[in-house]
């Protein structure tokens, strides 16, 4: 029987009301990271293969934009959920009442020291990230530069104007540099070894980025013969056909767990819980143990082809709430002493 023009509209409308009401059903979630941005799809195809009708809606910066883009909306926050930013970040939130309490279904399978020690713990850690010195070959070649085997080589004469590192402002992995400086070689207010190590440093320093990846990028390019940079980026640039060397200084690595958190007061707690659910499961630990050698569920990640077998144990001694509590501190006082060479926004 042929529909009469009514009957068609009348199909054509219901249907289009049942499409709207399957969106309206559809619950977004704003989630703030500083996750790469090659990394960000596998995530969230992971997650919604579990959870069709969650949508993410992604806001990405590096990871001290991202902090301090956090802290200023805390009066009015626009977050739902805070996924892959440095643990060290969500440790100060934490302080500031900022984040809300969950032990998702996972946390059992996550290692102690890569969460919160809290028994319902504020955030946990999803992979390590740590401190990796790619050395461009080539170009170290040209120049009769030699590769260097600690941090204290990079404060050499010859290094100078061949080195690049991220902002510990505006870069987790620049302010984890800084935090394993103090750590391994003192900090005192201002006037210890850290500092005396990163005053030889400064005088080394072509640029500071503000992106983590950023100076492993240009060392790859031949750019600059020496980027201070992270083991994913490294990793990556080098499978691609790179010339770099990844060195990883002999003194100890900084390092900070790319970690996740939901922010109090989010009106999409449920979803927020499917969502910390999703990510503290093995199967997103085996997407992260894809760009990460440490993951925070053990025997998981596979290893990285140019990343040490014993790459964990050469991670320095990282007290978050040292990094927490003196991030401020700390900050000023490598802004006083070295932004004049920061890279312009």
């Amino acid at each position: 029987m042929r529909l009469s023009t009514l009957s068609k509209s009348l199909v054509v409308t219901s249907l289009l009301a049942l499409s709207a009401a399957a969106f309206a059903q559809k619950t977004q979630l704003l989630v703030y990271t500083a996750l790469e941005t090659d990394q960000v799809k596998a995530y969230q195809e992971g997650f919604n293969k579990v959870n069709p009708d969650i949508e993410i809606k992604w806001v990405r910066d590096s990871t001290g934009v991202i902090t301090a883009k956090l802290l200023a909306e805390k009066a009015n926050p626009q977050a739902d959920v805070v996924m892959g930013v440095a643990a060290s970040s969500l440790a100060l939130m934490d302080k500031q009442g900022m984040l809300e309490p969950y032990a998702p279904l996972n946390l059992d399978a996550i290692m102690s020291q890569y969460r919160d020690k809290k028994k319902v713990p504020a955030w946990w850690g999803m992979d390590v990230w740590g401190a990796t010195v790619c050395f461009n070959t080539v170009e170290a070649t040209k120049r009769n530069i030699p590769k260097p085997e600690s941090w204290q080589d990079l404060t050499k004469p010859v290094y100078k104007g061949q080195i690049v590192m991220p902002n510990p402002a505006s870069s987790g992995t620049g302010y984890f540099d800084v935090v394993a400086w103090l750590t391994l070689f003192g900090d005192q207010a201002g006037k210890g070894g850290g500092w005396k190590f990163m005053d030889g440093l400064h005088n080394n320093i072509a640029q500071y980025t503000h992106s983590g990846s950023k100076p492993c990028n240009m060392a790859a390019s031949g750019e600059f013969v020496v980027g201070i940079s992270f083991e994913y980026r490294a990793n990556a640039n080098k499978a691609k056909g790179a010339p770099i060397d990844l060195i990883f200084p002999k003194e100890g690595l900084g390092w900070d767990l790319e970690a996740f958190a939901i922010h109090k007061g989010t009106k999409k707690l449920d979803a927020a819980k499917k969502l910390a659910d999703w990510a503290s499961s093995k199967d997103a630990m085996l997407l992260y143990g894809k760009n990460f050698a440490i993951t925070a569920q053990p025997g998981v990640a596979a290893p990285l082809a140019n990343v040490p077998k014993d790459y964990e144990q050469r991670l320095v001694k990282l007290d978050f709430n040292y990094a927490a509590e003196q991030r401020e501190r700390i900050l000023k006082e490598w802004i006083a002493r070295y932004d004049g060479k920061s890279e312009k926004r």
